[in-house]
């Protein structure tokens, strides 16, 4: 009887073995040991991204248009899920107990933010699962970051709450510190404590130190140190923190906001370094997207004659790294990218 692995369990077993051998290379994507072990299953390693883009998600006024949001949102959780209904996918992804989190970005404020239409269609799509509204908390690091991106706080107990970290008692972190890896760091208890599972949501820019700020690297809003860790272009430490438990067995899906995207200048907004892009990377694998979302600004970067992150000295090496971890696939060859 063959028994088929999922990807990441793979990449576990993938890990467990180059530890014995103590061997890192054992692990590139890219080698011949990679390649043949359990080739019969290489299909199983496969990603999907799903690039939702239309011109209309921004409407003649230049607002975000919720109905086409939602509709491209739907169509894209089908085909991650290989679901035939959207109610079957967003239960595919979410249970009626979950408590789920989704973490913004809202350092840039209303300027570049994820779009309260994109937080809205999230929202609806979880509700469909059978959450209840209450159980659902939108959240960042701060309350004042969230009212700046346009985002009301909401406490009560009725209908879903939106809070910074710094709302709860205490500052809102954990008194003790959690090792993993090159980390060393105090979690939110939203994201350690109340949540059960995480929506990641993301905007599409560059980093002028990671290189790139998309999903993975969305998650230094959840620790209380991250000033600590930009050191090497973020690496490993943005892969070993991905890696702790409370982001990686919580997280269940990433909406990257790329209606507004930036390929130079990051993390702060610098509008002459921005294009209307006017499109969304959806997926459950966060270095696949990431990776995709690399190669966007690449392409961008490109068109306007500027140097390749590489050779500016921020290539968003995390990536590879987290690849490595076992927390998703890297190599483009193995990501499918589904334009819709």
């Amino acid at each position: 009887m063959t028994i088929k692995k999922s990807r990441r369990e793979f990449l576990k077993d993938a890990t467990s073995i180059g530890t014995g051998l103590c061997t890192s290379s054992l692990l590139l994507s890219n080698s011949s040991f990679f390649n043949t072990l359990y080739a019969e299953d290489r299909t199983s390693l496969r990603s999907r991204v799903i690039l939702a883009k239309d011109k209309r998600f921004i409407n003649a006024n230049g607002k975000a248009d919720a109905t086409v949001i939602r509709m491209a949102m739907d169509s894209a959780l089908l085909k991650i899920t290989n679901s035939e209904k959207p109610l079957n996918a967003w239960r595919n992804l979410f249970n009626k107990n979950d408590i789920v989190g989704i973490k913004l970005n809202c350092l840039a404020g209303n300027r570049f933010s994820p779009h309260t239409e994109i937080v809205e269609a999230i929202i609806n799509g979880i509700k469909s699962a059978g959450v209840r509204e209450s159980n659902i908390i939108i959240f960042e690091r701060f309350n004042r970051e969230l009212e700046s991106a346009g985002f009301n706080i909401r406490r009560g107990s009725n209908g879903f709450k939106c809070f910074g970290t710094d709302d709860l008692p205490s500052g809102g972190y954990d008194s003790k510190p959690l090792m993993m890896g090159s980390i060393g760091s105090c979690f939110s208890k939203i994201a350690s404590s109340l949540c059960t599972a995480i929506v990641n949501v993301p905007v599409l820019k560059d980093h002028d130190l990671a290189g790139v700020s998309i999903g993975m690297k969305n998650f230094f809003g959840i620790i209380h140190n991250p000033n600590k860790y930009h050191d090497s272009n973020c690496n490993p430490y943005v892969a070993d923190l991905n890696s702790h438990p409370f982001i990686k067995d919580k997280l269940r899906l990433i909406v990257c906001d790329a209606l507004k995207a930036q390929y130079h200048g990051g993390p702060a907004f610098k509008p002459q370094w921005t294009w209307d892009f006017r499109g969304m990377l959806i997926g459950t694998d966060p270095v696949a997207l990431d990776r995709v979302g690399a190669q966007i600004i690449e392409k961008k970067r490109k068109e306007v004659n500027m140097s390749s992150l590489k050779d500016a000295g921020r290539e968003p090496k995390y990536i590879q790294t987290a690849a490595r971890l076992g927390l998703g696939v890297d190599d483009p060859s193995l990501i499918d990218v589904i334009a819709i």
